[in-house]
């Protein structure tokens, strides 16, 4: 039981620090938007 428990704590602690260094060294310039808000339209369009 010791063992199974501590298996699961290291897991989650590599989740946990995997997440914490992406956030850390995560760099919005350098990645393309998911989404594009497109501009409205004015006028007519020829």
């Amino acid at each position: 039981m010791t063992r199974t428990l501590a298996l699961i704590f290291a897991a989650l602690v590599l989740i946990i620090g995997s997440f914490v260094w992406f956030v850390a060294t995560w760099d919005a310039s350098k990645e393309a938007p998911i989404s594009t808000i497109r501009p409205i339209q004015t006028g007519a369009i020829t």
